[in-house]
């Protein structure tokens, strides 16, 4: 299967494009830093530099690629977790517009599944929580998967030495499961340990 995956080069997706490989899928990795794209190539993927944001050369990309299936891994976060507070606007964002881009870029190239990266525990009311609400809402319209993660730990995450509060998963038991998750039907799917 032909796996459009957005978002390749965040914590998730860079553990994700070996599972993707070994399972016997190419991987096309959508970033939109060019220093990204030799690390995502050393990882099987063939690398597509693209921003989520440019609609126009979004839709090219996911055309040419012609995928089975969009996994939108999205995010819009921080290094450091101190300052997740400053990127509520820019997170909302990627999950509405960014996700909009990715569904409209799919029907264009014939309607491929759709699966896309949601939290699993309740947001407080605000632009995060409407934000996820719409994400969720577009992609079971469409007829596609929302994956709806625990919180992650493990190296590379906001919790690399200790345990965040339930719901959560590793980071390696995230990706297990989300390439699990591809013949997922309509509908949310879990992703916790």
């Amino acid at each position: 299967m032909k796996v459009f995956l957005a978002g390749a080069s965040g914590v998730l997706g860079q553990r994700l494009i070996p599972r993707l490989v070994e399972a016997g899928h190419e991987v096309g990795a959508m970033t939109r830093s060019t220093g990204k794209l030799e690390s995502l190539t050393d990882l099987g993927a063939v690398a597509i530099l693209c921003d989520v944001f440019d609609r126009d050369a979004l839709v090219q990309a996911v055309r040419d690629f012609k995928p089975d299936v969009v996994l939108n891994e999205l995010t819009d976060l921080p290094d450091d977790f101190a300052k997740i507070g400053d990127h509520t606007e820019r997170n909302a964002r990627i999950r509405t517009e960014g996700n909009h881009n990715l569904i409209e870029a799919a029907r264009a190239a014939g309607a491929p599944k759709i699966l896309a990266q949601s939290v699993a525990w309740q947001l407080p009311d605000g632009p995060d929580a409407l934000a996820v609400k719409d994400l969720e809402q577009s992609v079971l319209a469409e007829g596609g998967v929302v994956l709806s993660y625990g919180q992650f730990y493990g190296p590379g995450t906001y919790n690399e030495g200790a345990l965040p509060a339930e719901p959560r998963v590793h980071l390696d038991r995230a990706a297990e499961l989300t390439v699990e998750a591809l013949d997922a039907p309509t509908g949310v799917v879990t992703i916790v340990d």
